[in-house]
């Protein structure tokens, strides 16, 4: 039987005398060369070539994404306050839509990066084939981030508070510092950040002190003795709180009786100041100084207090004790 490679002029001549290992090496070194050698040497140029593209998209996504949100936070701001249309310039709506668009620039890198790989390639082609099953998978793994994203739009569209509002939310006062395309920070008096999803902030109750006009109307009460001159008392609470640069003064300030409680009669100030902040640091300079006010004028701010009654019940005939011979103190004093 004819050897495989006989006819081969380089193989044809080692296959004689050799030894079996010889012509087995021989062998394997001719089918590298002429086969997996020219594959391989065709398919590292492809592997090379789409590292290299691969590698030129990542690189550009990249600074594109970069570029551009730079020019949409710094120089769009600068050239809106410079022009005439400044003033209806929205910096909530601009940093949701700044997120998006760069949002948009990645998923673009990565589809082409995807469409780079074959592997890949099918397997998105396989998934756009179940399109039905797959969106409704990923719907209900992801529907807490869509909803949190659709919240964020929201919120960008209509309004309910902006980028730098003072707000009230689960009895946490601070500013909206910034809004996500998931949610939103909260900067509070304390320096705290509280991360709100977006989905909570579209549907819980929240006290905006800054949309429509930020003045405010503050309350501070003051108790004081039943004994105590009421027109003294609110003429000082007046005179205290028209001395102070926080409250203004042409809005108005009331100082009503609103109670006669169990031991105290309260009274309640209100007045207007220009923000929900500047109202808070008034009422406490306006209260302490009303009470010394008090103090020297030598009108009473009540402590709590209780009156206890002790009602002494008469000893009944039958509960006495009797003496040990069995008689009562009566009979014994008539023997």
């Amino acid at each position: 039987m004819a050897f495989p490679f006989a006819d081969i002029p380089e193989f044809s001549s080692q296959l004689t005398g050799q030894g079996p290992a010889e012509d087995i090496i021989s062998i394997i070194k001719y089918i590298y060369i002429r086969y997996i050698g020219s594959a391989l040497a065709e398919n590292i140029w492809y592997f090379i070539s789409t590292i290299i593209s691969i590698s030129i998209i990542i690189i550009l996504t990249v600074f594109i994404a970069r570029l551009v949100n730079e020019l949409l936070e710094k120089q769009i701001p600068r050239i809106m306050e410079s022009s005439r249309i400044g003033k209806e310039f929205d910096e909530t709506s601009h940093a949701l839509t700044r997120r998006l668009i760069v949002a948009a620039i990645y998923t673009i890198g990565i589809l082409m990066t995807i469409l780079l790989i074959p592997s890949l390639n099918r397997i998105a082609i396989a998934m756009l084939a179940g399109a039905g099953v797959a969106t409704l998978a990923i719907g209900f793994a992801a529907q807490d981030s869509l909803s949190n994203i659709i919240s964020g739009i929201f919120l960008a569209i209509f309004k309910p508070m902006r980028i730098g509002d003072y707000v009230d939310f689960k009895g946490e006062y601070g500013y909206v510092e910034d809004i996500t395309l998931r949610h939103t920070i909260i900067c509070t008096w304390d320096q705290r950040r509280i991360i709100v999803p977006n989905k909570l902030m579209g549907s819980d109750f929240i006290v905006n002190w800054s949309i429509g006009n930020p003045e405010t109307v503050w309350p501070v009460n003051f108790g004081i003795g039943y004994s105590s001159d009421i027109d003294k008392a609110r003429s000082i609470i007046t005179e205290v709180a028209e001395s102070h640069p926080h409250v203004l003064k042409e809005k108005g300030i009331n100082v009503r009786l609103t109670e006669l409680g169990d031991f105290a009669m309260n009274l309640r100030l209100t007045f207007y100041a220009p923000s929900r902040g500047m109202a808070y640091d008034a009422g406490c300079d306006i209260r302490e100084a009303v009470k010394k006010r008090f103090d020297a004028e030598g009108i009473e701010i009540p402590y709590p207090y209780q009156n206890v009654i002790i009602v002494k019940q008469p000893v009944d005939a039958s509960s006495r004790p009797r003496p040990e011979n069995g008689h009562s103190q009566e009979e014994e004093q008539a023997n």
